[in-house]
């Protein structure tokens, strides 16, 4: 049975999420995957696979609202921040 190029995008963006070179960026973003990616729309998918690009550690400390994160990467933040606290902010 072939899966379809949808299930391909999601099983990959799943298994960029939970193999980062950081084991924090691996339970932020594993579960988030694993919960969240299906519930995207394809915008919000492309802007979830811009995030992946990004170094760990600069991607950890916008997660945790460390550091300021470019603008273009908010929306994406927000939701991820969204799925680990049950809060937007």
């Amino acid at each position: 049975m072939q899966i379809s190029s949808e299930e391909a995008r999601l099983k990959r963006l799943r298994m960029r999420s939970w193999r980062r070179g950081m084991k924090e960026m691996d339970l932020i973003l594993g579960p988030f995957a694993d919960s969240g990616l299906a519930t995207l729309a394809d915008p919000e998918l492309d802007a979830y696979e811009r995030l992946l690009d990004e170094n760990d550690q600069d991607l950890y400390l916008w997660v945790t609202g460390a550091r300021d994160a470019p603008e273009d990467h908010l929306p994406m933040l927000e939701t991820i921040r969204a799925s680990i606290t049950g809060l937007k902010g």
